[in-house]
């Protein structure tokens, strides 16, 4: 078979067709579920329709204004950072985990991306091994390892538990297998299905973990969003042999700043070391702005404490009332614990809407209602399973939070409230609750 492009004008062969030009791992490659759905959502309103934009989980509340100085009195700072990351924010990133999660760690240990995506990817570059993921689970993290070629076990959790993983069903995998290198992504509070762990099932799972060796990768983007202000991390709990990955995007709003941050046990500083080694030939430092804003971020502070308790306040208040209204029309949907999203089941309905499958079923959604939101197979499971996920970010978050701070603590954030400063998502939900009950 040649190859030879008989086209001079087109030098670099775009005549070849694109499953040639393309790296095997990348064929077939759709874009990210939650990019795609939010693009879709905004093409769809500038066709003049009235769109509830639910699928993307994006933080509804401003970055704290004291942050937001701090950037602006450091936008001149323009040299490269460290590869690792600017040392100031190192430290006070280790001195942050200490106190908040009883992390015992330094600044060496603590490594600075340009987003906890982009570390997560370089981890999985770096280490050779299979990663196991338990389901239901963000959308980007069996995609990376595609992209690199590394294999993937799902396990798949179960909504009577929460959706939560349980040791068993890693010693279960482990032991066919005991010598294989593995990472576990262990997410928590859960995108997205918005539950967490207790201290005691994290202790049962780095048990396992133990036992067979196995890198722990323990996503808590949305720790400092647990709703009741109470997460606990598997950090202490497998201090040797676990990563923690943490960031800006979710508690601090600040999405789009794109800084992450890894810490890691000191006997895993040769793949801390790899890790940099890569970032240095690939994005070099991470925004030296954001790294000098971001000092502040993690320095204690009492404007941030109440930012946090009244972003939870609020996230708390609306999550259980969507519940509530989905319960009412028969749908199962665990509590939320932490984050901002629910993740339904609507098994109820398969018959009365003649589909299949969650793709159909959150298509049928957006065309009927205009109520946008992703279906649980994006998520890792069956698509036969009629669960989906819904995040409930669509507010203005900074006119909730000045409303929220009026209010006394001890008081509930009531329905007056939620419908005067967080209605569009509730109005979603109605809106699909009475579809549903049209049916």
């Amino acid at each position: 078979m040649s190859f030879k492009n008989e086209n001079p004008k087109d030098p670099i062969g775009c005549d070849l067709a694109p499953d040639i030009q393309l790296n095997l791992n990348v064929r077939g490659l759709s874009p990210s579920a939650t990019v795609a759905i939010n693009e879709r959502s905004d093409q769809l309103r500038t066709q003049g329709l009235r769109i509830y934009k639910m699928g993307l989980g994006q933080s509804p509340f401003p970055v704290p204004d004291i942050i937001v100085d701090e950037l602006k009195q450091n936008a001149f700072q323009k040299a490269y950072l460290p590869v690792k990351g600017l040392p100031e924010l190192r430290h006070a990133i280790a001195e942050h985990h200490i106190r908040e999660f009883g992390i015992d760690c330094t600044a060496n240990d603590v490594l600075i991306g340009p987003g906890s995506k982009e570390l997560m990817f370089i981890l999985q570059l770096v280490y050779y091994g299979d990663i196991v993921i338990p389901t239901p689970a963000w959308v980007s993290y069996a995609p990376q390892a595609q992209i690199i070629g590394r294999q993937v076990r799902f396990l798949h959790t179960h909504r009577e538990n929460g959706w939560r993983l349980t040791p068993e069903q890693l010693d279960t995998l482990c032991k066919s297998d005991p010598s294989r290198p593995r990472i576990l992504v262990l997410n928590y509070p859960s995108n997205p299905t918005g539950t967490t762990y207790s201290q005691d099932e994290l202790k049962a799972i780095a048990k396992i973990a133990n036992k067979y060796r196995v890198i722990v990768l323990s996503d808590e983007i949305y720790g400092k969003l647990h709703h009741a202000g109470k997460h606990h991390s598997i950090v202490p709990l497998y201090p040797e042999g676990t990563i923690f990955s943490g960031g800006l995007s979710k508690w601090c709003g600040a999405g789009g700043w794109r800084l992450g941050l890894f810490v890691f046990p000191t006997c895993l500083r040769w793949l801390q070391d790899a890790m940099a080694a890569v970032a240095s030939e690939t994005f070099t430092s991470t925004s030296a702005p954001i790294q000098y804003a971001a000092v502040k971020a993690f320095q204690e502070s009492e404007d941030i404490d109440r930012y946090l308790y009244q972003a939870r306040r609020i996230l708390r208040s609306i999550g259980s009332k969507l519940v509530s209204l989905l319960k009412n029309v028969g749908v199962e949907v665990p509590l939320p614990q932490g984050g901002f999203y629910l993740f339904p089941d609507f098994k109820k309905y398969r018959e009365k809407l003649r589909i299949t499958t969650s793709p159909e079923f959150c298509e049928h959604l957006l065309q009927e209602t205009g109520v946008a939101i992703l279906p649980g197979r994006d998520f890792g499971r069956a698509p036969e399973e009629m669960t989906a996920r819904l995040a409930y970010v669509n507010f203005d978050g900074k006119k909730a939070l000045e409303a929220a701070s009026q209010i006394p603590d001890e008081q509930s954030l009531n329905d007056d409230f939620l419908y005067a400063y967080c209605a569009e998502p509730l109005n979603a939900v109605e809106k699909l609750c009475n579809w549903l009950k049209s049916l």
